[in-house]
């Protein structure tokens, strides 16, 4: 019947206008050599261009979602003509592929979607931070081309104690009034980013950048502030940990650049003065941190701040005023005069064992003005 209408509406058209022009309005059917469907099914009108009345006619069921197949066009002809389609033309294609077109949502899709609409419910915190675990494996999922819309919940369940949930969402759909439903369960856990221990590390070990990798940790298995990264490279441990322990805030601290029982170097500073003996530490203690030194030559315990690896300063107190008389006693120094010997081991005493006024730092200070002064001269 298809076959007789073709015909005669062609042989009406040849009668009516000129050679030349029925060439333009008659166009023949042509074979497509790629094609891509939205429906479960293919039309010739999918097939070929010009398809005219038959466009409608079904012929193939679709590829599945998002899939491609593959036809010769010997195949397509064949099934064109039981369908009373005929006159085709097929110029040099061999074969024809049959695209079937699909919306994807990936694995990372639906974990998003899920996160977003837990996100600051039930005791959780930011989307971001919480990590989902479906019951089934779901690398990714193919609707249908016309689920254009977004994943919106539509009911949602959550236990805090086990960390499950139950999330129906809907996706409106262009072809179909009644939108789509999708339903997922699982785990849903609130994580933390936080440094964790690559090896067993020493309570004396100082944390090296291999030390140390980061990642992503329950929330509840770090309590109070969780360490970062750079914060713990080149720290120490309050106490010795396992490879695999995630660490907080609280466990790390600055290295011991004194150790208790250590040979140290005991400076003493004062304005014009600094001085160096040699002690041993009584405490540890880190850059900054206060410790009690022996001093090894007067066996005086003293007091002094950590300055650096195995380095302890005892800060004088301030000479402005008494350095006024040391001076003018220097004034009347000539030039070939010998400055007085100075008593360097006595000095050293008196000094790194914290003298008791500003008057007798200045005392003790006289001789170094009076080389200083002479060698100026």
């Amino acid at each position: 019947m298809i076959r007789t209408a073709l015909a005669t509406l062609s042989a009406l058209a040849l009668l009516a206008l000129p050679a030349a022009a029925a060439d333009d309005f008659i166009a023949s059917p042509t074979l497509r050599a790629n094609v891509t469907v939205s429906a479960d099914v293919v039309r010739v009108g999918d097939l070929i261009d010009n398809a005219g009345s038959a466009a409608l006619i079904p012929v193939y069921r679709s590829p599945d979602l998002g899939t491609t197949g593959t036809l010769t066009a010997a195949q397509v002809l064949s099934v064109l003509r039981a369908k009373q389609v005929i006159g085709v033309m097929t110029g040099d294609i061999k074969e024809v592929q049959v695209t079937r077109l699909a919306r994807t949502l990936a694995n990372k899709d639906l974990e998003n979607a899920v996160a977003t609409a837990l996100e600051r419910r039930f005791g959780l915190g930011d989307a971001a931070n919480i990590t989902v675990t479906f019951d089934r494996g779901v690398a990714e999922m193919r609707l249908d081309a016309s689920n254009t819309g977004a994943l919106q919940p539509v009911a949602t369940r959550y236990d805090a104690r086990s960390g499950r949930f139950d999330i129906a969402f809907e996706i409106t759909n262009d072809n179909n009034p009644t939108p789509t439903k999708l339903r997922f369960s699982g785990t849903a856990i609130e994580t933390v980013e936080v440094a964790v221990l690559t090896r067993d590390v020493d309570r004396a070990d100082t944390l090296k950048s291999s030390d140390v990798a980061l990642e992503r940790r329950p929330k509840a298995e770090v309590t109070g502030e969780p360490a970062s990264r750079d914060r713990s490279v080149g720290m120490q441990l309050r106490r010795g940990m396992r490879a695999g322990t995630p660490l907080r805030a609280a466990d790390i601290v600055k290295p011991d650049f004194v150790v208790r029982d250590q040979a140290v170097t005991v400076i003493f500073q004062a304005p014009g003065l600094y001085l160096t003996t040699r002690g041993k530490a009584i405490e540890s203690g880190a850059e900054g941190d206060t410790v009690s030194v022996l001093n090894l030559q007067s066996k005086r315990t003293l007091t002094g701040v950590v300055t650096g690896r195995g380095q302890v300063t005892i800060q004088g107190a301030s000479q402005s005023a008494p350095m006024a008389p040391a001076v003018e006693q220097t004034s009347s120094l000539k030039r070939d005069e010998a400055p007085a010997p100075v008593d360097t081991a006595a000095l050293l005493r008196n000094l790194v064992q914290a003298p008791a006024s500003p008057a007798q730092i200045a005392e003790a200070q006289i001789p170094q003005a009076r080389v200083s002064q002479a060698q100026a001269k």
